[in-house]
């Protein structure tokens, strides 16, 4: 059966040999683990795996020898009752029925709003008009419309709304995550250009033997500062909507990056930056900071990181007061070219399906400003691409 296994391995494309075959009989020869399937995956994954990257492919190479292969057993499938899924006050329309509604564009959007908000003066479900629940209307909560303002509905569902009425609150990203950060920060190492600063507390073993043979053999120690990364980054993390679908990579990237680069600084925005940023999302209506005084902080020096799905309504990017959340009076493209002209080195990392690029309005324009050649999928060979970029 082990060596079954082990070709079974093999022939998922895992880099195992036959001295971690050799080292797992050993191991289960001396009962280092409990003769049970729990214990035996993780002594498996323990011996066998040397990368962490091929953790999530022994996963399913394990599950596939165990359950089909050994047991042959057929995948478990269960229905669901309908009701179980469907939201009380939620209206389900078909393929035709969605296709014919059409977006208004930002203006007649905004216009329309104000009319009814001046208008209506009771509660409406499952109309076209009015702003309600469940219905056609472009306002109010639960439905499909293709642009519309999202207000009353407790999270992101079909993620077409421009503008969202309610307040939202977003977490910050943990910087102690360790779990999968590895191969991020060997990727993050390629931007290395090492300086000695602050104080002398590193012992300077050559000059200290020089200067020791000098004085007769009395020991003269030598210190000089220690060898810190001089490379500084200004990291631009995007938070909450979209991106909470990838809050785990990124918190594995803002971990590495924190233990990596000595002169970090870093400020979350949300879908596009605009006029201000802010570092504690608990406070982000409290305690924000002006992108200008960002910009005349921190010097040309500083590489700058974007991290973001870049999935928004294009709107949000290239008109003034359409901002999802508040109204802005400039654009999110005059911001970020701003940033770009004063951080020439500049990356944008996106944790999207690079498959998708292609199918997004607001990541073509958001690659048309940075340039085609500046945005990477946030994943390991992207990262190691955009650091060179960085690098260069």
């Amino acid at each position: 059966m082990l060596i079954d296994f082990f070709y079974h391995l093999r022939g998922s494309e895992l880099p195992v040999t036959i001295r971690e075959y050799l080292d797992l009989l050993t191991a289960l020869e001396a009962r280092v683990a409990p003769p049970n399937m729990d214990d035996f995956y993780f002594l498996t994954r323990t011996v066998l795996i040397k990368d962490e990257r091929y953790f999530d492919r022994f996963d399913r190479a394990f599950g596939s020898f165990f359950i089909e292969v050994l047991y042959g057993m057929e995948e478990i499938s269960a229905e669901i009752p309908d009701e179980w899924l469907r939201d009380a006050i939620e209206r389900h329309l078909s393929e035709e029925e969605r296709s014919k509604l059409e977006a208004m564009g930002w203006d007649k959007l905004m216009e329309t709003l104000k009319e009814r908000l001046q208008e209506q003066d009771g509660a409406h479900h499952g109309g076209s008009k009015w702003i309600g629940t469940g219905g056609t209307s472009p306002f109010g909560a639960y439905d499909h419309h293709p642009e519309g303002v999202r207000i009353g509905q407790k999270e992101s569902r079909n993620r077409h709304a421009v503008k969202v009425w309610d307040k939202r609150e977003f977490k910050n990203f943990d910087d102690s995550v360790e779990l999968g950060t590895r191969n991020i920060k060997v990727a993050l190492r390629r931007l290395r250009q090492f300086a000695r600063t602050g104080a002398d507390e590193g012992l300077d073993l050559d000059d200290t033997i020089r200067s020791t043979a000098d004085k007769g053999g009395m020991l003269d120690l030598k210190m000089v500062p220690e060898r810190h990364n001089a490379v500084k980054v200004l990291l631009f993390l995007d938070v909450g909507g979209s991106m909470d679908d990838h809050i785990r990579v990124c918190e594995e990237l803002f971990s590495a990056c924190h233990t990596e680069f000595k002169h970090l600084e870093y400020f979350y925005f949300h879908n596009c930056v605009y006029e201000k940023v802010w570092r504690d999302n608990k406070r982000r209506f409290d305690e924000t900071l002006s992108t200008w005084d960002v910009l005349h902080t921190y010097g040309h020096d500083y590489k700058l990181i974007f991290v973001g799905d870049a999935t928004m309504s294009p709107y949000e990017i290239v008109y003034p007061n359409a901002s999802v959340e508040h109204w802005n009076e400039e654009p999110g493209q005059v911001w970020m070219q701003r940033l770009l002209n004063t951080y020439p080195k500049a990356i944008w990392l996106n944790p999207q399906n690079e498959a998708y690029w292609n199918q997004i309005p607001s990541i073509q324009v958001i690659q048309e400003i940075l340039g085609q050649e500046r945005m990477f999928p946030l994943t390991i060979e992207g990262l190691e691409e955009g650091i060179r970029y960085l690098a260069k």
